[in-house]
């Protein structure tokens, strides 16, 4: 099996060789660089957009769209600088991290990397577990131990090649899609007012304004910066400048569809919550009570829809977040840990939450927050590197581009403190009712 799975990956690599060689076009062609933005794409429809999109949809109906869409543009824009330099440079951001700053900051970058890393598992495994609970009716613990099985089992697939964990990961995505396109079918949903809101900025109150922080300040996460520099890093031999430009455009083509395709999801999810619950129940804000709302609303069909989807995002979102805190350390520090050893460190903090009786959607709110700490980290760092003649050469972005990184960074990076001072109940006169 391991064979065949290596074989699927060579014959992948050359045939991608062929297209930047130019002897091979159409379609077909591009497929072939699709799979480093589809596995990132996951990091922007894990368990904690759940809470968040519920939240929007239920209390502020469809008035919050546009902040989704907003988020999502951003995403794109970052998600694509990383390819950009993984591609470019043959290196992912922890390396040049490593390479490019003093060894003390180097540890303390990775210190505060693997907590994020730790962080962004805890909430996607709570999520899956979650998912596993409700739909099956079984204790949240036991559901965490089926997680934990099935995201190892996964797992194992990234050491026969690229492909077979990228196809994986795919399918995943296209089963979360799947499960909103039905929700869309069974929710009356208004779209002429959805449409309305996706392009017109409105915020009805503070409170909105406060749920549009969380939207978009908890959009760009540290782990998917870090991972898409390095599964772009070494997919396939490009040979001169000419192959790159044309791999770097492959490469762009992915990142805008695969990230539509999450936004689009994103957007379904706000619309759902905003059909089912916002006339008759607005107060709903967590993952637990919408399910058990969703089953007399909209059936048992939405419901378990509503819980696969979850579970996929929760399994599929934890073995990415897994391949980043490897290549986190690896980029860092130069080493490599055993992969039971390294999810066993990962998931040790959901099961020690839900030991301790902690609320699960309370932790999905305090991995929230540590995120929202470390993400400065990587987002600094990536303008940083990009930005470099030296380091990028003919490839630095544009004038243009590195400008909207900029103002998309103070903006993130803004709000993300705006959410820590709320966390830490520190006022905020603009965000006051």
């Amino acid at each position: 099996m391991a064979d065949v799975a290596h074989s699927l990956t060579d014959r992948t690599s050359a045939r991608m060789e062929q297209v930047l060689a130019g002897s091979r076009t159409g379609p077909r062609a591009v497929l072939l660089f699709a799979g480093p933005a589809v596995i990132a794409s996951i990091a922007y429809m894990d368990p904690g957009n759940y809470a968040t999109n519920i939240q929007a949809g239920a209390g502020y109906g469809y008035a919050l769209l546009w902040v989704v869409v907003l988020a999502n543009l951003t995403a794109m824009l970052f998600q694509g600088l990383s390819a950009r330099l993984g591609i470019v440079t043959g290196k992912n951001l922890a390396e040049h991290c490593r390479d490019g700053f003093s060894r003390p900051t180097v540890l303390v970058m990775w210190f505060v990397s693997e907590i994020a890393a730790m962080a962004t598992d805890l909430a996607e495994f709570l999520g899956g577990a979650i998912g596993l609970s409700l739909l099956f009716d079984m204790p949240l613990m036991a559901g965490m131990g089926v997680t934990a099985v099935v995201t190892y089992a996964l797992l194992l697939v990234e050491g026969r090649g690229f492909r077979p964990m990228e196809l994986i990961v795919g399918v995943l995505v296209g089963v979360i899609g799947l499960c909103y396109l039905v929700e869309l079918f069974i929710a009356p949903i208004a779209w002429g007012e959805a449409a309305y809101h996706m392009v017109l900025p409105t915020v009805p109150d503070g409170a909105a304004l406060t749920i549009a922080v969380g939207i978009i300040g908890a959009t760009v996460m540290p782990h998917a910066i870090y991972l898409h520099s390095g599964l772009t890093q070494a997919r396939v031999k490009v040979r001169n400048d000419t192959e790159r430009a044309r791999l770097l455009r492959f490469s762009n083509i992915e990142v805008v569809v695969a990230l539509a395709i999450a936004g689009m999801i994103n957007i379904a999810m706000v619309m759902m919550a905003a059909s089912a619950f916002h006339s008759g129940n607005p107060e709903v804000a967590e993952i637990e009570t919408a399910y058990h709302t969703l089953t007399p609303l909209l059936g048992g069909a939405a419901a378990a829809a509503f819980l696969i989807s979850l579970i996929a995002s929760g399994v599929s979102s934890s073995v990415v977040g897994t391949m980043a805190g490897q290549m986190i350390m690896q980029g860092f520090l130069r080493l490599r840990i055993p992969l039971l050893v390294r999810r066993l460190v990962t998931m040790a903090p959901a099961f020690l939450v839900v030991a301790l009786g902690v609320n699960p959607t309370q932790a999905l709110v305090w991995s929230q927050v540590v995120l929202s700490i470390a993400l400065p980290i990587p987002m600094i760092a990536l303008i940083v590197f990009t930005s470099r003649r030296a380091t990028m050469g003919a490839f630095v972005p544009s004038l243009a581009l590195r400008s909207l990184a900029v103002i998309g960074a103070a903006v993130v990076l803004t709000l993300n403190f705006v959410l820590l001072a709320q966390v830490f109940g520190v006022p905020i006169p603009f965000l006051a009712d």
